[in-house]
């Protein structure tokens, strides 16, 4: 059975509702546990145990908390190498749109690589000019359908890769090729 890791920092709740809807997207894919941990209660064992994590940060002029890149340097420091091949993606929470956090979610990214994650984007559309090719993004915390419904997409996306590479659902595929939802326009 594959096993998801949500891994957040959270400033104003924002990112932490992002969190767990990225946690309900990852439940949609059969066979996944899905475990949420705020990096304040984050031990290397929550990493360790993972198959595949997503990671989410409220935006700090532009890059990742200092909680998270400290939870990285500090506590998965001594992992080196240990948790390559893991597969993660990231999410991030915003001021306001153009507050930086597809930049944010860049950061992350870079620092998941740096460990030897496969990371990935998402080329599936939400809803129309709507989509989360570096990670989930919002302004605030989600409200509206299409916002939810990119930390779900992510989420699932997540899960249905870990099903594929650690679990052997190699049908899964098909589904993520054909996906429905693609606009067009």
């Amino acid at each position: 059975m594959g096993k998801v890791l949500v891994l957040y920092d959270s400033s104003t709740g924002n990112t932490e509702k992002m969190a767990y809807l990225v946690a309900e997207g990852a439940k949609r894919v059969e066979g996944i546990e899905v475990r949420i941990k705020k990096v304040d209660d984050a031990t290397k064992e929550d990493v360790l145990w993972a198959d595949g994590l997503a990671v989410g940060s409220p935006t700090h002029m532009g890059i990742i908390s200092w909680k998270l890149k400290k939870f990285f340097d500090e506590e998965l420091g001594e992992l080196w190498g240990e948790i390559d091949g893991k597969i993660a993606c990231a999410f991030s929470s915003s001021g306001g749109w153009g507050g930086g956090n597809e930049v944010a979610c860049m950061s992350i990214l870079t620092v998941l690589m740096n460990f030897g994650f496969l990371v990935f984007g998402v080329t599936d559309y939400v809803g129309k000019k709507f989509t989360l090719h570096y990670g989930a993004v919002v302004a605030g915390e989600p409200r509206s359908e299409e916002e939810k419904e990119a930390c779900r997409r992510l989420g699932e996306r997540l899960a249905q890769y870990v099903a594929i590479f650690f679990d052997g659902k190699k049908e899964l595929l098909e589904h993520i090729r054909t996906f429905e939802g693609k606009f067009k326009d």
